[in-house]
């Protein structure tokens, strides 16, 4: 029985490791970004006013709606009209 708990406790241990870095990583590649990007709460017309058309929307889906617009640099998700979230793109 002791065997199983100290496997298990080294499981959690490696994967909460593992799932932390990945945060990290993401979390940091975000901030360190020098692409200018919509803020959280921007509406799409505004998005579009300051960033131009996009090069795909992808229409609303679900309840709430969310919405998604795709730019060369990043993609954009709105619920309803608001932006709610904000993902550079991977080159």
């Amino acid at each position: 029985m002791k065997f199983i708990q100290v496997n298990l406790l080294v499981f959690m241990v490696l994967f909460t490791g593992l799932t932390c870095a990945d945060t990290l990583l993401i979390e940091s590649v975000e901030k360190n970004s020098m692409v200018s990007r919509p803020d959280r709460g921007a509406t799409m017309v505004q998005v579009e006013s300051r960033y131009g058309r996009p090069a795909s929307k992808v229409n609303a889906v679900g309840i709430p709606a969310i919405t998604r617009w795709k730019y060369s640099d990043f993609t954009v998700y709105f619920e309803n009209d608001r932006v709610i979230h904000t993902v550079i793109n991977r080159h």
